[in-house]
């Protein structure tokens, strides 16, 4: 009798302290500032060519990648706001594009929000706004110093944002971070990259290195869908890059063999020596059993390679290869289902990427580039 007791006053105290998260103060309290109080990044595309300020694809080419592709487009992952604010709470309104769900990655990783705030001139984790349904607020924090400090919230991974409003005191100020001149690291790829299966979104390994680097990251993870097609190369190759991150996960050898150099061609007309770098795929962990599993990725894997060396011998410079030893550790504990990254994964992708960036030396091509 005891132990239900207590059970059941712990049960209720979770449950009053997620309500209070969930639902904000009185409407007094709060104002809500919309898009044109804070800067937004992770975006490559002006809001006139896109049907929604959080797509990651202009609407001109709604028609020109494969549905699938187009609608991957339409979720936020690697988009994030910043904004500076002496409130001492705040809230987030946000209306999602399809409340979506899967059975192995948590929903706050897929449709929630991840707050920061810079602290002692580094990115610290806060709380993170979790989705109730289509149309959600959540209090993030409050009873703060009233002091002006810089925040940045990350948006849903797996899931597009329709808008999103920033609450503060109401007797507070907020205004927009400065926009940084450094150019961009461009990543395209599959379901890895775009933030498969962190359990909040700014553990995905693009928004880890952004925070890592102090650069813009932007996010080109189309799950099962990054196939290199010259449609989509186009368009990213006309960002003005420090760095092109490529991996070709979901892609098979004949795919590789087909678009991997004109990837490297259509590239270099428009940046002659801006470095890119190859990522092999990930080892699944059934692999280790699997020997049909592992055959797959074996010849993805040397199919890319020999691309690469084909490129080596054409004379292409500043390109890069990164195997996959040692990429998520060697314990086998870095993954929800034996191919999608936790958030230990990602943490060790990232450390795992930068160190290899240091390697080639790309940290300072990345520091020293400045979009003007």
């Amino acid at each position: 009798m005891v132990r239900q007791t207590i059970i059941l006053v712990l049960s209720s105290l979770f449950t009053f302290i997620y309500i209070q998260d969930v639902i904000p103060q009185t409407d007094s309290k709060f104002k809500y500032y919309d898009k044109d109080y804070f800067l937004i990044e992770g975006v490559a595309f002006i809001d006139s060519v896109k049907e929604n300020t959080y797509d990651r694809l202009p609407l001109s080419y709604k028609d020109k990648v494969r549905k699938p592709v187009w609608d991957l487009s339409k979720s936020s992952s690697g988009i994030s706001v910043r904004f500076l604010t002496n409130s001492s709470s705040i809230s987030v309104k946000w209306e999602l594009h399809n409340d979506s769900k899967m059975n192995h990655m948590a929903e706050t990783g897929i449709k929630g929000i991840d707050l920061y705030c810079k602290i002692n001139n580094a990115w610290q984790y806060i709380n993170t706004a979790r989705p109730t349904g289509k149309n959600n607020t959540f209090l993030l924090i409050n009873n703060m110093k009233e002091e002006v400090r810089e925040y940045r919230m990350y948006l849903p991974l797996y899931d597009g944002v329709n808008s999103l409003e920033i609450g503060i005191d109401s007797l507070s100020k907020i205004e927009k971070a400065l926009h940084s001149n450094r150019k961009p690291i461009v990543f395209y790829g599959t379901s890895i990259t775009q933030g498969g299966c962190a359990s909040r979104p700014g553990m995905a390994h693009t928004n880890i290195i952004s925070r890592k680097l102090n650069v813009d990251c932007l996010n080109f993870g189309f799950s099962g869908n990054g196939k290199m097609e010259s449609t989509l190369v186009d368009l990213f190759s006309e960002i003005d890059a420090s760095l092109y991150v490529m991996d070709g996960s979901n892609m098979i050898p004949e795919e590789i063999h087909k678009n991997a150099i004109p990837l490297v061609e259509i590239i270099r007309k428009k940046h002659p020596s801006v470095p890119i770098v190859f990522v092999e795929r990930l080892l699944a962990e059934k692999a280790s059993l699997d020997d049909s599993a592992k055959n797959v990725i074996k010849k993805l894997n040397f199919a890319l390679k020999t691309e690469f060396e084909k490129m080596k011998k054409q004379g292409y410079k500043n390109i890069y290869y990164i195997d996959n030893k040692g990429a998520i550790g060697e314990d086998h504990e870095a993954t929800v289902d034996g191919v999608h990254l936790t958030d230990l994964g990602f943490l060790r992708y990232s450390d795992f990427l930068i160190s290899k960036f240091k390697k080639f030396r790309l940290i300072k091509t990345i520091q020293k580039s400045d979009a003007g």
